[in-house]
């Protein structure tokens, strides 16, 4: 293994750095409310970011996320790279690769998708291409121009979203989710047809791997401010920083967060390297629930008082990781999985 960026991903990733750290300033978050800041998106898109996904690959996306979650942006990124762009690269035939590949990559077109076990799979029904059913949720929905949607039978279908009902939800975090309904949609089916489910559990590793290294991002941030707060922050003449307990509770978090970060790196790496990886994708997203909770509730204690005003930055972080915590699956649900897969490799 060799999680060393290429010079194309560092690349790609200290733009990402300066684009996010120059226009998702908690002033510009404030003034967007729970709104998707348009001009960041434009920015993100003028500088050919989303396009890059292709070349630096699943490990170049991961970094990319961790700059996006170390200010919370709110912009359709990693949505639209995953369901859209890696998902139509990879399991698109060549007319939709023709077609849809060149909107995405400049941002014209904005993909989301609806096939979480806890979001998709078992709710939509398709008879002849065309599909019925509900969708409780589906993050950035109100912002994406097409869907991916999961089947009950694990087969993927492209939907515009002009074509479907949308009707807005609010989430934990202002990630512009609306609840889709579908009646008798017509549905553009991605993946073989002749193996049912590859496509699936390819897009759905791939979405849990993408947002592992948003939380390893998000956890990062969060950390940041605790520790320059802590420092800051004085009781009887001397830091917060300087207190031993403070210390050693920065310290885990700062582990969890290395945790969440290496094993989603190397879940991406493999993906890249065509090697199988849905067993370190659940490892990645298990790290990403579990201690991303812990660290995001740890960014909060270290603020003391502070932590609990619902307007102070570290407060952003804190949604975004409950947000994320429970998004493709809670701890336990993706342990059981995992035990699952696990199981059922080693029978084989």
């Amino acid at each position: 293994m060799d999680f060393t960026p290429t010079p194309e991903q560092t690349a790609a990733r200290d733009l990402a750095a300066r684009i996010f750290g120059d226009l998702s300033t908690p002033d510009r978050l404030v003034a967007a409310g729970t709104g998707t800041d348009a001009e960041l998106w434009k920015a993100l898109c003028a500088a050919g970011l989303p396009g890059a996904v292709e070349e630096v690959g699943l490990l170049g996306l991961v970094l990319l996320l961790e700059e996006q979650g170390r200010t919370t942006a709110q912009v359709p990124f990693a949505v639209s790279c995953v369901y859209g762009l890696l998902a139509v690269a990879a399991h698109g035939s060549a007319d939709q690769r023709a077609r849809l590949l060149p909107g995405l990559r400049d941002g014209t077109e904005v993909a989301t998708g609806a096939l979480p076990a806890r979001g998709g799979v078992g709710r939509v029904r398709v008879e002849d291409g065309r599909l019925t059913g509900a969708v409780p949720w589906v993050p950035w929905l109100r912002d994406a121009t097409f869907v991916l949607v999961a089947a009950a039978d694990r087969s993927l279908w492209l939907v515009r979203t002009a074509d479907a009902g949308c009707e807005p939800v609010e989430l934990t975090a202002p990630w512009r989710a609306g609840r889709l309904v579908l009646e008798g949609v017509r549905g553009e089916r991605v993946g073989d047809t002749g193996a049912a489910g590859v496509a699936y559990d390819d897009v759905l590793a791939t979405a849990r791997t993408a947002f592992a290294g948003l939380q390893a991002g998000v956890c990062a941030g969060s950390l940041a401010r605790a520790v320059a707060y802590t420092n800051e922050r004085e009781q009887f003449g001397r830091p917060l920083a300087a207190k031993q307990a403070v210390q050693l509770r920065a310290a885990e978090a700062y582990m969890d967060t290395e945790a969440i970060r290496v094993t989603a790196y190397e879940a991406a790496w493999r993906r890249d390297e065509d090697l199988t990886y849905g067993t370190h994708a659940l490892t990645a997203a298990w790290w990403a629930s579990e201690a991303g909770r812990r660290v995001v509730h740890a960014g909060q204690h270290l603020h003391g008082g502070v932590g609990a005003d619902v307007e102070f930055p570290v407060h952003r972080h804190f949604l975004w990781g409950r947000q994320l915590d429970a998004y493709l699956g809670c701890g336990g649900e993706v342990l059981a999985e995992l035990g699952d897969l696990i199981a059922t490799e080693e029978t084989a």
